[in-house]
């Protein structure tokens, strides 16, 4: 009988590619890859016959074996590598009873499952690398174009000062480019080999341990440790880590896209396609459902990222239960976050931007989000504490009036008398009050170029 699926949701959450490296037959494969790479190691150091190599290499394709059954044997086994050993086995001695004798030859299940776990990661870290790298190109791509469209700044969730489109987009822009440096820099320590034997000291092999180990890492391409890290589990959570911090940006890239989308903002939005983001019953809704992906990602993606750091204090050599924690746990953070940059991929290129609403928009208070700019120019002439008192009885006027506050600064004599018509114009367009806005466009422009060549 097959067994139940569990896939609904996938398209939604997780890349297909993502998907099929931490499948069972991924799972598996990276198991058999080590076991393969670990007999030609051994020969290569004179352990084993160089012709029981090919015999345990046909056998390690994942496609050769029943997942249904091994599902069935782990919950006894306690772990994937021995029921998995054991079939391989099997498969080998189908095609030398000698080659089978040398299969898993001084290895632990533990160095099977890590090591084929990174060579999963591995896999992922070169999806993520291609995505990250389109996103930032299209994040770089948008922010120089809507470098000078004005908008209004918000905190708390309140109109501020104004700030422009572009720099908002360069600030997701450089949270990605943060992250594509970080990923870079822990490559060298996480694709590293493991493999220690029963205990870590690879005491079965002998005076053929080191020469097998070094053997082996160059086979698979992987780094050597300095020692085994079975219960040192600082790598997978560093990496699990940069996941929940690289879910977190693209969750902020959601929420901000999602309340700009808002009806009473209406100043950005997803792209348009037939039938995306609406509702089962009201036809008029346009609903933010990338974003939703990316804001549920960055909600999820801590709780497992707590997980992986609760993991940590393994006991001794081998630990029990806390190793068993991360098994499904990382693979579900790739996925995610896998999920969410696929998400970012077809939502930022389409960005739909209405400029005039934005305007439109930093006009809802009546020129009270530029009272700063009022308030700077009349301290340079009447003090900075006289100039911020007489602003706020200003704008407390233009409140209480329902007047704009240039209707409101314009009546005023203390104003008027150190600020001319044309002053008070300028002041109170938000084009001319964007401060270093361009600039800081520019600058993300430029980190990103420097990380993309």
């Amino acid at each position: 009988m097959n067994s139940p699926s569990n896939q609904l949701f996938d398209t939604y959450f997780t890349q297909p590619a993502m998907r099929a490296i931490f499948s069972d037959s991924g799972r598996v494969q990276g198991m058999l890859d080590f076991e393969a790479a670990l007999a030609r190691a051994e020969a290569r150091a004179g352990l084993i016959p160089a012709r029981a190599v090919a015999p345990i290499e046909a056998a390690c394709q994942a496609e050769l074996y029943d997942f249904a059954a091994l599902s069935v044997a782990i919950a006894t086994a306690g772990n994937s590598a021995i029921p998995l050993v054991k079939a391989l086995g099997k498969q080998v001695a189908a095609r030398s009873t000698e080659a089978e004798r040398y299969v898993h030859l001084g290895a632990t299940s533990q160095d099977a499952m890590d090591t084929g776990l990174v060579l999963q990661l591995r896999a992922a870290i070169e999806l993520l690398e291609a995505d990250l790298a389109s996103l930032a190109a299209r994040l770089a791509e948008q922010a120089e174009r809507h470098a000078e469209v004005p908008l209004a700044g918000r905190t708390w969730l309140q109109h501020a000062t104004p700030v422009t489109l572009g720099m908002k987009i360069a600030g997701w822009l450089g949270a990605i480019t943060r992250h594509r440096q970080r990923l870079a820099e822990l490559k060298p320590r996480l694709l590293s080999l493991q493999f220690g034997g029963a205990s870590g000291s690879l005491a079965a092999l002998g005076e053929h341990a080191w020469p097998v180990a070094e053997a082996l890492a160059d086979e698979l391409g992987l780094s050597l440790p300095e020692q085994p890290w079975h219960t040192q589990r600082d790598r997978l959570v560093e990496f699990a880590a940069l996941l929940g911090m690289l879910a977190g940006s693209l969750g902020k890239l959601g929420r901000d896209l999602s309340l700009l989308m808002q009806t009473e903002a209406g100043e950005v939005f997803e792209p348009a396609a037939p039938g995306k983001g609406g509702s089962s019953t009201m036809p008029h809704k346009r609903n933010p459902v990338g974003a939703a992906v990316l804001i549920g990602a960055a909600t999820r993606a801590p709780g497992l990222v707590a997980t992986m750091l609760a993991a940590m204090p393994q006991e001794h050599e081998r630990s029990l239960g806390l190793w068993h924690a991360e098994w499904e746990t990382l693979p579900e953070l790739c996925c995610l976050v896998s999920g969410a940059l696929q998400q970012a991929l077809q939502l930022v290129p389409g960005l739909e931007v209405d400029a005039a609403r934005m305007r439109a928009n930093l006009d809802l208070t009546r020129g009270l989000v530029l009272a700063e700019a009022v308030s700077i120019a009349l301290a340079q002439r009447i003090g900075r504490d006289a100039a911020h008192h007489l602003l706020e009885q200003c704008c407390k006027q233009a409140v209480k009036e329902g007047a704009h506050l240039r209707a409101v600064l314009g009546a005023n004599a203390e104003v008027t008398a150190r600020l001319s018509a044309a002053e008070l114009d300028q002041l109170l367009d938000p084009a001319h009050y964007l401060g270093q806005a361009r600039r800081w466009v520019a600058r993300a422009l430029a980190e990103h170029h420097a990380l993309s060549r």
